[in-house]
């Protein structure tokens, strides 16, 4: 029974840690200056103005994605900043004939984020509404889910 193996010639390994220190700084050089990083930037802050025409496109019918990229903010600012100041929000999702087109289209073999991008609506709202309706689903590979 050999209980050494590769332990007993340990020149290699010697070597490889050699050359590993030899790569290292000397202990008396000078540490290195620290990284130049740039600092984190404070949230973007939209003055009244800004959120009055923010709230005034929304009421205008423009949706939370594209008045968040029109101010430079997230999707879900835009909602905080709507529900402060009590402005009542539009809920898009799936109407019951479009819930039809999005089961004949899963049906066909289409994924659900094609599905949701050819109706307007994201994925996971087709998911729920597929759900709701007791249709089998797939996984990511085709297969019915179990």
């Amino acid at each position: 029974m050999d209980l050494g193996g590769t332990y007993y010639n340990t020149k290699p390994q010697v070597e490889a840690l050699e050359t590993l220190l030899q790569k290292l700084p000397a202990p008396s050089a000078p540490a290195p200056p620290p990284a130049n990083r740039p600092k984190p930037a404070r949230a973007r802050q939209l003055d009244a103005d800004q959120v009055q025409e923010l709230i005034a496109g929304y009421q205008a019918g423009a949706t939370v994605y594209e008045l968040g990229d029109r101010f430079g903010i997230d999707r879900r600012t835009v909602s905080n900043i709507l529900k402060r100041h009590d402005v009542p929000m539009r809920r898009r999702g799936l109407v019951p004939e479009k819930v039809d087109d999005a089961i004949h289209l899963y049906s066909l073999g289409w994924s659900l984020a094609r599905v949701g991008a050819h109706l307007g609506v994201d994925h996971t709202t087709v998911l729920a509404k597929l759900r709701e309706r007791g249709i089998p689903t797939r996984d990511t590979h085709g297969r019915p889910r179990s």
